[in-house]
C-alpha cells in the first residue's frame, strides 16, 4: 500500500551549475541623457532601515548598535566571523545523516526570489530593474529559456543578440543540474515524515508537490528528466505548474487572501487589494492538476494525504475521480470561527473541497469547533461531536496536535558544530540573561507586540536593564514596509535608551540563522518568548524545551513565555507562561517572572513541559492520524449504500421462527407510515400497519415498539388499537411499556423548561424573519419549521445560523440543533431513541416470565434519528448480548444498518406481515 503525501512543496528541488562568468561590457556609461527614465536609479522611500543597512552588508546587523554582538550570527555558516568563532568546525564522526532534518519552522525564502541555490527567476512577473547595468544583463538573457525574463521588447533583443552572441549566458536548459533539499515547505511535515519512514512506520511513500522554484524557463526535455529522476530515485512525484499559475495561487490567493483570513487577518484595508483579483481561478487549476496528477498514479488500496490551505479543494476533487478512495486531509495552520471564515467569498467551495476526505485533522480542538461550526452554517449540515453527516456519507472530524521528533534532535545536538556554537554564544554572552526569540516578520508573529511588551519590562524593571538580552531572530518573505518601519523605530528607541558602551538589550537579526546556530541558541537561552497573533502550532517552542535538558551547555530548565493564541498553548496547558499579546503589562510580568524562577520551579515546569513534547511527537502524529484514517474509512465504508446488502427475508424468517423471544423496534414516520403534517388536526394510522401490528403483538413471544418524533399524546391516539404495543415517544425522552397505562419520562422536567424558555425567544426570532415557518412546541423538544417558507434559500441561511446560535449558547445545557429535512430540531443531546431502547433492552431482561431474555432483535428505521439505535443492536450482537440482531434501513444514505429495504413504507408492511404470517403457522394463540 503506497501513502501519498501531497503538500505544495516537495522537499527536494534543483539547483543549476551557476554560469560562467561573461565578458566584461564596456567601461564608458551612455550618457545620463541617454538613459532612459524608466531605468534611472531612484531612491525608493518604502526600503526601510534594515533593508539600507543589508544593501551595504550581509550581516544582519542591528540599528543603532554600539556593539558588534550581532556579528556572529549569520544564516551562512561560510560567513561567521572566523577570528571570533573558530569556524567552521570539524565535522562529527557519525553514521548519522542529518542532511534533510531542519528547524520545523524553517523561514524559507519568498518564491522566485534567488537564494543561496542556482534557479530560474519567474517568466510571468518581471519588475524592470531600477539600475541601466542590471537592465543591460537581464537584457541579454532573453532568449528562449534562459535565466531571467526580458524587461525589453523581443526586436531590440534580437539585435542586441546579434552582435553580442558571446556575451550570451548559458540556458538553464543547457546547464548541469542536481537534485538537492528544497528551501520551500513545511518543516515540520518533512522530520514527520522522514522519521515515521525511519522506523517503518510508512515503509511505503510518494511525496506529490511542485519543485517550489519558476519552471518556464526550463524546457520540456530537461522537466522530463527531472521529473523521472525525482519518481525513480526520490519517490516524488513532480507536478508541473506554469509561472503565472503558480503565482496566481500561491502569491495572490494563498499568501494575500487565505493565510490573511486563517489566521483573523481580514484583508478589509482601503488599499487592500485582495478581493479585487482573479486568483481564484488559479488556485482552482492547481488543486485540479494535483488531483489528477494523484489520480493517475493511484491504486486500490493506497492512501492519499492532502496537506495544508494549498490545497482545500483537492480531496473533493479526487473524491469524484476516486469515489473509493481513502483519503485524510490535515491543516497545519489555525481554523478561524465561522464569523471570519464566511467574509471569503469561495467560502463555500472551499468546505466542500475540504469534505471530500474521509478525515479531516486539525491541530487543535479549537480549531475542530470552528469548522464544525463553520460547515453547520454555511453547508447546513449536522455537526457532530464525531464530525459532519452529509446527505451521503459522514466526514469524521479529530484534532492530531503535530510534534517534534526527538530522536533525530538527539543525534543532532552531537555534532561538533553545535557544540561549539554553544560554547561561542555561551562566551559572548557570559553573566547576562537571554531571552530568544524567532519569527516572521509578518502581521501574525506579533513581533511588534513583543517588542513593545521587553521595552515597558525594562521600564519598569530597571534591576534588569543590563543583564538581560533579547535576539530577535527575524526573517521576511514578503515585503511589508510599513510594519517593518514600525519595527526598526521600537528597535532603535529601546537600544538607543537602554544600552551602555559594555551592554546592548536587543539584538534584532533581520535574517535566519544557520542551523547549529540556531540549536545553540535555543540550549543556552534562558527563556524563549512567542507573542504571535495566531497560529496553528509553534513547533520552535517545542525545540526550545526539548533543548533545554541541560545536556548540552550549562543552561538548562529555561522558561517558555507562549501566546495564548497559539495551538501550542493546549498542548503545554498553564505549565507555560500564556500571556495575551495585546496585553503588554501581562508579557512584561511574565519576563519578570521568567528570569525570577528558582531553578527547583524552573525544573518542575520544565518537566511537564518535556513530557508533553514527547507525548506529541511526530511518530505519534503520523501512526495516530494514519491508524484513524484507516478506521474511519473502513467505518464509512461498511455505511456505504451500495456495500449494504438487501434484506433476506428468507433467512430473518428462519431466525423468526427459531427464536424463544424476540424484541421488534419499529420507527413510525417513514417506516411504518408516510410523513404527514404535524398540524393536521386528524393523525391517522394506516389500516395496515395497525393490522400488521395487531397480529404481531398477539405472538406471546414478541415485543413489539413502535418509536416516533411526536408527543405521548399523539401515539396514544394513533396506536389507541393495538393495546399490547410498546411506545416510544419524542425521539426517546418518554417510554411506555406494553399493557401500560403510564410513560416513563427519561428528562429532567426543570432542565427542560429552563433551556426551552431561552431557546423559544431565539427560534421565534428567526421565525419572524422567514415568512411561511412556524415554531412547533413539544414536551422536551422544539422545532423549527421552515420547509414552507416562501423564500427558500434565506430560510436555509436563517436556519442555519439559528442552528449556530443555539449550539454555541446552549452547549452547557445538554441540548443541541439538529438541520433535518426543513426543520431545525432542538432537542437533548443525552437523550435520543438509542437510549430508550437501552431502557427497553433492561426492561426486558428483567421479566424472566415466558421465554427469557430475547435471543432475536429487529430494528427498522429510514431517518438520521434511527442510526443510534442500529448502531447500538450491532453492538449487543456483537458483544453477544443477542444471539441475532437484524437492523434494516429505508432510503439510500449512508447508514449502520445491516440491510436495506427498497420498496419503502410498502416493503416494510409486507416484511412484517410474512413474520406474522410465520408465528400464525406455528399455531400461536393467546
Amino acid at each position: 500500500m503506497t501513502v501519498y503525501i501531497a503538500s505544495l512543496f516537495l522537499p527536494y528541488t534543483v539547483s543549476f551549475r551557476p554560469p560562467e562568468p561573461t565578458q566584461a561590457l564596456p567601461s564608458s556609461p551612455l550618457p545620463k541623457k541617454q538613459v532612459p527614465d524608466s531605468v534611472q536609479a531612484t531612491p525608493n522611500p518604502a526600503v526601510s532601515l534594515f533593508e539600507k543597512r543589508n544593501e551595504a552588508s550581509n550581516v544582519g546587523l542591528t540599528p543603532g548598535a554600539t556593539t558588534d554582538h550581532e556579528r556572529i550570527f549569520t544564516s551562512d555558516p561560510n560567513k561567521a566571523d572566523q577570528s571570533q568563532s573558530e569556524y567552521p568546525f570539524p565535522n562529527p564522526v557519525t553514521a548519522y545523516n542529518y542532511e534533510h532534518l531542519t528547524e520545523s519552522e524553517a523561514h524559507s525564502p519568498a518564491w522566485g526570489v534567488r537564494t543561496a541555490l542556482n534557479q530560474p527567476k519567474p517568466q510571468s512577473a518581471f519588475l524592470a530593474s531600477p539600475s541601466i547595468l542590471r537592465h543591460q544583463e537581464s537584457s541579454a538573457d532573453t532568449l528562449p529559456k534562459v535565466d531571467g525574463p526580458s524587461s525589453v521588447p523581443p526586436a531590440k533583443h534580437s539585435r542586441r543578440s546579434s552582435g553580442r552572441s558571446h556575451n550570451r549566458k548559458p540556458s538553464f536548459s543547457e546547464t548541469e543540474w542536481k537534485i538537492t533539499t528544497a528551501e520551500q515547505g513545511n518543516g515540520g511535515l518533512r522530520n514527520a515524515v522522514r522519521a515515521a519512514a525511519e522506523t517503518g512506520q510508512l515503509e511505503d511513500k510518494v511525496w506529490v508537490g511542485t519543485l517550489g522554484m519558476p519552471t518556464d524557463a526550463l524546457s520540456e526535455s530537461t522537466k522530463a528528466m527531472i521529473s523521472e529522476k525525482l519518481e525513480g530515485e526520490y519517490d516524488c512525484l513532480t507536478v508541473d505548474v506554469n509561472d503565472s499559475d503558480f503565482d496566481g495561487h500561491y502569491t495572490h490567493f494563498c499568501k494575500t487572501i487565505l493565510w490573511p483570513v486563517f489566521h483573523y487577518q481580514i484583508p478589509d484595508n482601503p488599499k487592500s487589494k485582495a478581493y479585487e483579483d482573479h486568483s481564484w481561478v488559479y488556485y482552482v487549476k492547481l488543486n485540479q492538476v494535483f488531483a489528477e496528477r494523484i489520480a493517475r498514479n493511484w491504486r486500490r488500496g493506497d492512501t492519499i494525504w492532502v496537506q495544508d490551505y494549498h490545497l482545500l479543494l483537492v480531496p473533493a476533487m479526487l473524491r469524484k475521480l476516486l469515489p473509493d478512495a481513502q483519503i485524510g486531509f490535515f491543516l497545519h495552520v489555525a481554523f478561524p470561527s465561522s464569523e471570519v471564515f464566511r467574509c471569503l467569498a469561495p467560502r463555500k467551495e472551499l468546505l466542500e473541497g475540504m469534505l471530500g476526505a474521509n478525515l479531516v485533522g486539525f491541530q487543535t480542538e479549537e480549531y475542530c469547533r470552528h469548522f464544525l461550526q463553520t460547515c453547520s452554517r454555511i453547508l447546513s449540515v449536522e455537526a457532530t461531536n464525531d464530525g459532519l453527516q452529509l446527505e451521503d456519507r459522514f466526514v469524521n472530524v479529530t484534532k492530531f496536535p503535530i510534534g517534534i521528533d526527538p530522536l533525530s534532535w538527539d543525534k543532532r545536538r552531537k555534532a561538533a558544530d553545535v557544540e561549539q556554537w554553544i560554547k561561542t554564544i555561551s562566551d559572548r554572552y557570559a553573566g547576562k540573561r537571554l531571552i530568544v526569540a524567532r519569527d516572521k516578520i509578518d502581521q501574525v508573529r506579533g513581533i511588534r507586540q513583543k517588542l513593545l511588551s521587553y521595552e515597558l519590562f525594562l521600564n519598569t524593571h530597571p534591576e534588569w536593564r543590563e543583564k538581560v538580552v533579547l535576539i530577535q531572530v527575524a526573517t521576511s518573505t514578503t515585503e511589508q514596509p510599513e510594519l517593518e518601519a514600525m519595527i526598526s523605530d521600537i528597535v532603535m528607541r529601546i537600544n538607543s535608551t537602554h544600552s551602555t558602551l559594555a551592554h546592548q538589550p536587543l539584538v534584532f537579526l533581520k535574517q535566519d540563522l544557520a542551523f547549529p546556530q540556531y540549536l545553540a541558541l535555543i540550549s543556552v537561552a534562558d527563556a524563549m518568548m512567542i507573542t504571535s497573533l495566531r497560529e496553528g502550532m509553534n513547533l520552535t517552542s517545542h525545540e526550545f524545551v526539548y533543548c533545554q535538558d541541560g545536556k548540552y551547555g550549562a543552561q538548562k530548565y529555561g522558561s517558555l513565555i507562549l501566546s495564548e493564541f497559539t495551538g501550542s498553548a493546549s498542548v503545554f496547558g498553564n505549565h507555560a507562561l500564556l500571556v495575551n499579546p495585546w496585553d503588554y503589562h501581562q508579557c512584561a510580568d511574565a519576563i519578570n517572572t521568567a528570569l525570577s524562577r528558582s531553578e527547583d520551579e524552573r525544573q518542575r515546569v520544565w518537566k511537564q513541559l518535556h513530557q508533553a513534547v514527547l507525548q506529541n511527537s511526530t511518530s505519534n502524529w503520523v501512526k495516530s492520524f494514519s491508524e484513524t484514517l484507516s478506521r474511519v474509512w473502513h467505518e464509512q465504508s461498511s455505511r456505504e449504500i451500495m456495500a449494504v446488502p438487501r434484506l433476506s427475508m428468507n433467512k430473518l424468517e428462519d431466525r423468526y421462527r427459531q427464536a424463544n423471544r424476540r424484541l421488534i423496534i419499529l420507527d413510525y414516520e417513514g417506516t411504518l407510515a408516510s410523513w404527514g403534517s404535524p398540524k393536521s388536526i386528524i393523525v391517522t394510522t394506516p389500516q395496515r400497519a395497525i393490522t400488521t401490528l395487531a397480529d404481531l403483538t398477539e405472538d406471546p413471544r414478541n415485543v413489539v415498539y413502535v418509536m416516533s418524533a411526536r408527543m405521548p399524546e399523539e401515539l396514544e391516539r394513533l396506536f389507541r388499537m393495538v393495546s399490547g404495543l410498546g411506545l416510544i415517544a419524542e425521539n426517546g425522552c418518554f417510554v411506555r411499556e406494553p399493557y401500560s397505562e403510564t410513560w416513563s419520562k427519561l428528562t429532567n422536567k426543570d432542565q427542560t423548561d429552563a433551556w426551552k424558555t431561552a431557546v423559544k425567544q431565539m427560534l421565534e426570532y428567526y421565525q419572524q424573519r422567514a415568512e411561511g415557518s412556524w415554531v412547533e412546541q413539544r414536551h422536551c423538544s422544539l422545532v423549527f419549521h421552515y420547509e414552507a417558507a416562501e423564500d427558500q434559500p434565506a430560510a436555509c441561511r436563517l436556519a442555519s445560523e439559528c442552528a449556530d446560535h443555539i449550539n454555541d449558547a446552549c452547549a452547557n445545557q445538554g441540548v443541541h440543533a439538529v438541520l433535518v429535512d426543513g426543520l431545525l430540531v432542538v432537542e437533548p443531546t443525552n437523550t435520543n431513541k438509542a437510549s430508550a431502547t437501552e431502557l427497553v433492552w433492561r426492561s426486558c431482561m428483567k421479566q424472566q416470565d415466558n421465554a427469557g431474555r430475547p435471543d432475536f432483535l429487529l430494528a427498522i428505521g429510514d431517518s438520521r434519528d434511527d442510526e443510534p439505535v442500529f448502531r447500538w443492536a450491532n453492538k449487543l450482537e456483537s458483544a453477544h448480548a443477542v444471539s441475532y440482531a437484524m437492523t434494516v434501513t429505508l432510503g439510500s444514505r449512508s447508514t449502520e444498518a445491516r440491510a436495506t429495504l427498497t420498496q419503502g413504507v410498502a416493503g416494510v408492511l409486507t416484511s412484517l406481515e410474512r413474520l406474522a404470517k410465520t408465528s400464525a403457522n406455528q399455531g400461536v394463540s393467546r
